[in-house]
C-alpha cells in the first residue's frame, strides 16, 4: 500500500499531463480527466493485474473506458506504466500519433477497446465479463481475472446502460467492477438540468452491489475496490463523487473546479491559468510533461512486482498446460483466433427452405464442433431461427456459465456490444440474430466492431417485404443499402470494413457461413429470408457450384451469346431464374449472376469482373431493397427494379404480385431495356 501523500501527488502528475495534452493540442477534454485521475491511480498502481513484458496476456485483468473523451486520463496514466512516452503525450491528437483523440484499440499500449459512443464502452466491459464466465467455465483459475469499467454521467444516461446493467446484474457478474465518475458536470450543462434519478437505486434493483464514495479520496476508493473484489455473487458498482477540473485554478488562485467550461476545452479557454494550475499541482509550466521522480519511483516498484506476480503466474499456468494437454490446446487455439475444421460439404440442407432455416442447420453444426462459440438473440430465438445452435447447447445464468447461448431479451444494441466486448476481450466467437430492420437499433455497434476490426458475426433474418403481414414496421428496405456501404468503407488496415452476405439458397447459406467463420478480420453480416426460397439450378453439385459465392458474385447459369445479364442477391436470384425461363422462351440468351457480396465481388480481379459481368451487355437488377443496392453493378445502361417505398401489410405472395417481384415482370422489364 503506497503512502496516501504520494498517491496524491502521484494523482496530480495525471492531472498535470491531461491539462498539458489538451493544452498543447489546443483540443480535447481536461476536466473529467482530472476528476478521474485518482481512480485510475489506484487502480493501476495496486489493483490491476497485467504483464509488463506481455501486454496481450490472456489471463490479465482488464480495463474498459467508456468516456472516450478521457482519453488524456487514460494515455497519462498509461504513460506512468511505460506504455507511453512523453513525446506520445505531446503529439495528442495528432496526424500519425498513437495517442489519437479517442482511445482506438491497441492492446500493445494498454488500450483494450476503441470508445467515443458513451455507453458503448462500458456494454463491452460486460460483454467481456461474459466471456471471462464462460472461459472460467471451461479453464477454471486461468480466467479468474477482473475486468473493470469506467463510465461517466453521460453514459449513465445513454438508454444502453439500462441493458448493460440489467444483463450483468441478472448474470451475477461478480468479476465486472464499474466505477462511475460522478462530477455533476456535462459538456454543455449540469447533470442536475436533465436528470434527477437515484442511480444508486437503479442498480441495486438491477442486482449490483453500490458502494458510493469521495472518489478523489484514495484510501476510499482503495476500500471500494477491495470490497468490491471480495464480492462473490454481483456485479459491483462504485459511484465515486469527483470534482471536474480538480485543482485547476485562476491566474488570481480561484478555483475553476466543478466548471462546465473546464469539460471541453483547454483550461486556458475556459477562463482557467494553465501555468497556475500546473504550479499547483506540483508541475513546471515550462516543461509540463515529465513524470515527477518520486512518482517514477513508485510505478517502477509496481511495475517490478508485477513482474513478479505474473512471473509466478505464468509458471503456475505452464504447469497446467502439462497437466492439462488437451485442454492447454483450446486454450492457445482459442486465444490465436483459430477455428476448428468443419467438414461444411458434410451439412445436409433441406431443400427449397427459407435461408434462415439452412442457417439454423449450419448452427447446429457449429455448435457441435467450435466450443468457443458464443450465440445470442434479442428474444428471438426461435424466429431468427439462431435456436438451431440453442438446440445443441443452453443459456447461460447465473452461476452456470456451462451454456454457450446468451439470452439478453430485447435490447439489439447492448446485445451487439456484449459480443464486441467478448471479441475484445479473446478466446470466444461471438455472434447474434435479430430481425433485419432491426438492425437500424444496432447500427452504432456494427460501426465500431467495423472500426476495431471484430470479427463479430450478425446474422439478420426476415430481410425483404415479405415478411409480410407484419407491415412496414418491421419489412426492411433501405436497411440493406445501409450495411453495404460499409463494405465500401475501409478500415484502417486498408481493408473493406465489413463482409456482408446475402445468400440465395440453402447452399449459399451454408457458404455463406463459411465466409463468415472464415473472416477472422471484420464483422460479418449474414442476411436471411423468412420465406421458403426454391434452389437456384446445378448441373451437377449445387453445393459445390454454391462455392463460387466466395468471389462476391458468380454465374448461376449462362447462354452462349448472351444479350443481358441478370443479377441479384438472395431470394431474389429465383425470381430471376423463373423470369429466365419466359424470356429464353421468347428468345433471350441470357446470364444469371448471384452476388451476395459486392463488396467481395469488386475485390476480385479485373479479369474475373469481366468474365462475369462483360463489359457491353445490358444488365437487369432485381433488388427487394432500394434500386441503389444494385446500380453500382447494372451501370448506366441497364436497369434495376427495385422497392423505392416503405412495405405494406399483406401476405407476402400478394406483395411479390403487387410490387412487381414476379417471373412475369422480370420478362416484361427485361425486355423493355432490349428493344
Amino acid at each position: 500500500m503506497n503512502d496516501k501523500k504520494l498517491m496524491n501527488r502521484a494523482a496530480d502528475n495525471i492531472r498535470v499531463l491531461a491539462a498539458a495534452m489538451v493544452e498543447k493540442a489546443k483540443s480535447g477534454h481536461p476536466g473529467g480527466a482530472m476528476g478521474g485521475a485518482d481512480f485510475v491511480n489506484v487502480l493501476y498502481s495496486e489493483y490491476l493485474i497485467f504483464d509488463p513484458k506481455n501486454p496481450q496476456w490472456a489471463g490479465r485483468d482488464r480495463f474498459f473506458l467508456d468516456p472516450g473523451h478521457m482519453s488524456p486520463m487514460l494515455y497519462a496514466q498509461l504513460a506512468m506504466v511505460d506504455k507511453y512516452t512523453m513525446d506520445d503525450l505531446r503529439a495528442f491528437r495528432q496526424w500519425g500519433s498513437i495517442t489519437p483523440g479517442h482511445p482506438e484499440v491497441d492492446v500493445l499500449h494498454g488500450v483494450e477497446n476503441t470508445s467515443g459512443p458513451l455507453g458503448q464502452g462500458h456494454t463491452y466491459a460486460v460483454g467481456a465479463a461474459i466471456a471471462a464466465k464462460f472461459l472460467a467455465h471451461r479453464f477454471g483459475w486461468m480466467m479468474s481475472q477482473t475486468i473493470y469499467a469506467y463510465i461517466s454521467d453521460g453514459g449513465i444516461q445513454e438508454e444502453i446502460s439500462q441493458g448493460a446493467g440489467r444483463i450483468a446484474g441478472h448474470l451475477g457478474l461478480n468479476n465486472l467492477i464499474m466505477f462511475y465518475d460522478s462530477n455533476d458536470v456535462q459538456l454543455s450543462t449540469t447533470v442536475r438540468e436533465v436528470a434527477s434519478e437515484d442511480v444508486a437505486m437503479k442498480y441495486k434493483a438491477w442486482g449490483w452491489k453500490v458502494i458510493e464514495i469521495d472518489g478523489n479520496d484514495a484510501d476510499q476508493i482503495r476500500q471500494a475496490l477491495s470490497e468490491a473484489k471480495a464480492e462473490a455473487e454481483r456485479p459491483t458498482l462504485i459511484i465515486g463523487h469527483t470534482l471536474m477540473g480538480k485543482g485547476a485554478i485562476g491566474a488570481d488562485g480561484s478555483s475553476y473546479e466543478n466548471k462546465v467550461s473546464t469539460h471541453g476545452q483547454p483550461l486556458s479557454a475556459a477562463g482557467a491559468s494553465f501555468a497556475e494550475t500546473v504550479k499547483h499541482l506540483g508541475g513546471n509550466p515550462e516543461e509540463p510533461f515529465a513524470i515527477y521522480p518520486d512518482v517514477q519511483e513508485m510505478y517502477a516498484a509496481r511495475l517490478a512486482a508485477l513482474e513478479q506476480i505474473t512471473a509466478e503466474r505464468h509458471e503456475e499456468e505452464e504447469k497446467w498446460f502439462k497437466s492439462h494437454p488437451d485442454l492447454a490446446s483450446k486454450y492457445h487455439a482459442w486465444f490465436a483466433g483459430e477455428n476448428p475444421s468443419i467438414d461444411w460439404s458434410s451439412i445436409e440442407q433441406k431443400p427449397n427452405q427459407a435461408t434462415r432455416s439452412a442457417s439454423a442447420t449450419v448452427l447446429g453444426k457449429l455448435a457441435g464442433e467450435v466450443e468457443n462459440m458464443i450465440v445470442t438473440s434479442a428474444d428471438l430465438s426461435n424466429s431468427d431461427k439462431t435456436d438451431g445452435f440453442l438446440k445443441k447447447t443452453h443459456a447461460m445464468k447465473k452461476g452456470d456459465f456451462s451454456g454457450a447461448f446468451l439470452q439478453v431479451g430485447v435490447s439489439e444494441l447492448t446485445m451487439a456490444c456484449l459480443c464486441i466486448g467478448m471479441a475484445l476481450h479473446g478466446g470466444v466467437i461471438p455472434a447474434c440474430g435479430t430481425f433485419f430492420v432491426f438492425s437500424d437499433y444496432m447500427k452504432p455497434a456494427v460501426r465500431m466492431a467495423a472500426l476495431m476490426e471484430l470479427p463479430v458475426k450478425f446474422i439478420w433474418t426476415h430481410d425483404a417485404f415479405r415478411v409480410g403481414e407484419d407491415g412496414p414496421t418491421h419489412e426492411p428496405v433501405e436497411q440493406e443499402a445501409q450495411i453495404r456501404l460499409m463494405e465500401k468503407v475501409h478500415n484502417h488496415n486498408g481493408r473493406r470494413s465489413m463482409l456482408v452476405l446475402r445468400p440465395a439458397d440453402v447452399q449459399e447459406t451454408t457458404v455463406a457461413w463459411k465466409m463468415a467463420m472464415e473472416n477472422t478480420h471484420t464483422p460479418t453480416a449474414l442476411i436471411l429470408s423468412r420465406q421458403n426460397i426454391t434452389d437456384l439450378p446445378a448441373a451437377h453439385s449445387r453445393y459445390q457450384e454454391a462455392m463460387q459465392a466466395e468471389k462476391g458474385a458468380y454465374i448461376v447459369n449462362t447462354d452462349e451469346n448472351i444479350e443481358v445479364v441478370l443479377l441479384a442477391s438472395g431470394s431474389e436470384v429465383s425470381t430471376l431464374v423463373e423470369g429466365a425461363a419466359l424470356l429464353r422462351q421468347r428468345g433471350v440468351k441470357l446470364r444469371i449472376v448471384s452476388v451476395p457480396s459486392e463488396g467481395l465481388f469488386r475485390s476480385q480481379s479485373a479479369e474475373y469482373q469481366e468474365e462475369v459481368l462483360p463489359t457491353g451487355i445490358r444488365r437487369f437488377g432485381l433488388t427487394a431493397g432500394l434500386p441503389v443496392n444494385l446500380e453500382g453493378l447494372v451501370g448506366e445502361s441497364g436497369a434495376v427494379w427495385g422497392l423505392n417505398s416503405f412495405g405494406f401489410s399483406a401476405p407476402y405472395k400478394v406483395l411479390d404480385e403487387k410490387l412487381g417481384f414476379t417471373a412475369e415482370n422480370v420478362y416484361e422489364q427485361v425486355l423493355s431495356i432490349l428493344h
